[in-house]
């Protein structure tokens, strides 16, 4: 399925711990290490014999990083297609590439490496964790890439750059950027409602625009069930309130945005100032709901517990009928509730309006899945550009009789089956599109979107991209994504995306831990809903009005450049 790679986990480990401590100052005050600023100051060498042609002759040699991938027809990580390719397109082959065991083995190992000062590879890929990038800054072996970028990123690359100047937060320090964004398809997470539509044409009931109406759908579902289950066994809101209330599955963003405010992120206030939208007053209101819903057994009282995976587990066998996820939940996991329970249907509709008329849902709109960071000691630190522009140009919306029209691989990715090209992976045997990239698959970030929009207008598929969406998406995905783009408006950003502040790295696990305490307990009726004002009054005073100076420092900082 598409889905956005999820931000890596950061490790509980002891390295991390003394990596983040010895950091701290830096990451705090923004100075960083004497290498990085000597880097950034460095002329940009002259490409190796070939580069202007679009081909290195004689090949060069690069280090990388390749996390864990699927191989298949005799494949390994050695030898395999995208490396046969690369050779073959760029005249680049690895040379030393650290081939990591997971995403967990993988950020301890740069925890490891600069905290020994050892030598990391030429180009190395960044998970989105902030605390993490600006370590890898303030080890002094990556190169600023301003002038790289200005020089070689193509058109695509630049554009969506422009457009949306927000995406070098993260990756900016001082005035100059450290890292390559690589592009994402925007809007990819959005939070829309998947109700299920059987329940809803029995029942003769119609999309709720409003909360009001989304409860009198889930007191019919629960009390009047269609499928003849009891109400004791029916908990209409399918919701994960274990690591986070404002995530990328069984959400609860869009409650909180129906009364102004977006939890668990920092929101722009009216005067342009970032607040944490877990203080504002909407918050309270959406708890106050809450605990009404979860008293009147909308929600499963196990919820608490309840990771995304799980949340969604409880729509999939058939006992919930609101389950809040994104455009591609007909991928995963509606194939389970299909299977599950005959004759079911499932349709996403638009989050509801509070009681005042406010909307809301949490939004990254930056288009960026990782990064990637150049070593100033990269004889070739080119490379990467020439790689990825032919990626973004060529793979990411191929022409009509390119090579690249069916896919990357013939045999991998599409193959002809009955005489027809295809990129079914339900027709194609061994089908795999894991490919190693060096940057992963190439995105441009609105064009999915747009494709599957066009796709439910009743709109032919036309460029190979387009037919190749087609094929592999399913209508209700195609819907879906209308949802997504009418709500356009009501989307909430994120705006701190920057390393923990000083203050941050002393008290937010306190913090955090105080505020989850007590919304569940809220939740659960275990707290009155006054004691949200007692949460806030401690909040600030124990740190979080400083917090709150140091980010707003923060956003200052890099949104003037």
């Amino acid at each position: 399925m598409i889905r956005s790679r999820k931000s890596w986990l950061l490790l509980a480990s002891s390295a991390l711990i003394a990596v983040t401590g010895c950091n701290a100052k830096n990451a705090g005050d923004g100075n960083a290490a004497d290498g990085g600023s000597n880097s950034a100051s460095a002329s940009i060498p002259a490409p190796a014999p070939g580069f202007d042609k679009g081909k290195y002759d004689p090949p060069i040699e690069i280090s990388t990083v390749l996390m864990p991938k699927k191989y298949t027809n005799g494949d390994t990580k050695e030898n395999n297609v995208h490396d046969r390719w690369m050779l073959e397109q760029f005249g680049i082959k690895h040379k030393d590439t650290w081939y990591p065991a997971g995403s967990d083995q993988y950020k301890q190992k740069l925890q490891l490496t600069i905290a020994s000062g050892e030598k990391l590879p030429d180009f190395v890929a960044v998970p989105t964790d902030p605390v993490l990038t600006n370590q890898l800054i303030d080890s002094g072996q990556f190169v600023a890439i301003d002038a790289l970028f200005d020089k070689y990123a193509n058109k695509v690359w630049k554009d969506h750059a422009a457009q949306h100047p927000e995406l070098w937060y993260p990756f900016t320090r001082n005035g100059k950027k450290y890292n390559l964004p690589i592009l994402e398809y925007t809007d990819n997470d959005d939070t829309m409602l998947w109700l299920r539509e059987d329940w809803m044409e029995k029942l003769q009931l119609k999309a709720p625009q409003t909360i009001a109406e989304l409860e009198n759908v889930m007191d019919k579902f629960k009390n009047q069930n269609p499928d003849g289950l009891a109400p004791k066994d029916v908990y209409p809101l399918a919701v994960s309130m274990k690591n986070n209330t404002n995530t990328w599955m069984g959400s609860l963003d869009w409650l909180f945005g129906a009364y102004g405010t977006i939890q668990e992120q920092w929101n722009k206030d009216a005067n342009g100032n970032l607040e944490y939208g877990s203080i504002n007053p909407g918050s309270k209101k959406a708890l106050e709901k809450l605990q009404e819903w979860m008293n009147k057994g909308y929600i499963h009282p196990d919820a608490a517990l309840w990771d995304e995976g799980k949340s969604a587990e409880i729509w999939t066998k058939g006992n919930a009928g609101v389950l809040p996820g994104a455009n591609w939940v007909p991928d995963w996991p509606a194939p389970d509730l299909l299977k599950n329970v005959k004759g079911s249907k499932f349709k996403a509709y638009p989050v509801p309006a509070g009681p005042d008329g406010k909307m809301g849902t949490k939004w990254q709109n930056s288009g960026v899945n990782s990064s990637i960071m150049i070593n100033k000691d990269a004889k070739h630190p080119e490379a990467i550009f020439l790689y990825y522009n032919f990626l973004l140009d060529n793979l990411a919306n191929p022409s009509t009789g390119s090579k690249y029209e069916f896919g990357f691989a013939k045999g991998y990715d599409w193959d002809v089956v009955d005489g027809q090209p295809t990129s079914n992976k339900d027709k194609i045997k061994d089908f795999n599109n894991d490919f190693p990239f060096l940057t992963g698959p190439a995105r441009i970030p609105d064009l999915y979107m747009k494709t599957l929009v066009k796709l439910a207008d009743g709109k032919k598929p036309e460029t190979p991209y387009e037919k190749q969406l087609a094929e592999f998406r399913k209508p209700e995905n195609w819907y879906a994504a209308k949802v997504v783009m009418s709500q356009m408006n009501v989307r909430k950003q994120n705006y701190f995306t920057g390393a923990a502040t000083t203050t941050m790295i002393a008290k937010w696990n306190l913090l955090r831990q105080s505020e989850m305490e007590t919304f569940n307990k809220i939740i659960y009726g275990k707290l009155p809903i006054s004691a949200f004002d007692d949460f806030v009054t401690s909040w600030k005073s124990n740190g979080g009005d400083q917090v709150t100076k140091e980010v707003n420092e923060w956003f200052k900082s890099v949104a003037s450049k």
